[in-house]
């Protein structure tokens, strides 16, 4: 898990991985001024560590700026 705060436009955010047995989830928070953190929730799963972190500091830039969140590059189906 990486724990590295970054800043975008004056708002600071933390993006995210978990390992969860072979795979890496990314997910991500931003934080508010008052100590409180907006979770992004999980967004998506990747084969590597780094390409779950770009995706979340992707996700998390995209979601300051008020744009689309991208889509993760596939979907697992439900069990």
């Amino acid at each position: 898990m990486s724990t590295m705060i970054f800043y975008h436009r004056g708002a600071a955010f933390q993006p995210l991985c978990i390992r969860l047995g072979r795979t890496f989830v990314a997910t991500a928070s931003i934080l508010e001024e008052d100590g409180n953190a907006t979770s992004l929730g999980e967004l998506g799963v990747f084969a590597n560590r780094n390409g779950a972190l770009s995706f979340a500091i992707r996700c998390a830039t995209a979601f300051i700026d008020g744009d689309d969140m991208p889509l993760p590059p596939f979907q697992l189906a439900s069990r």
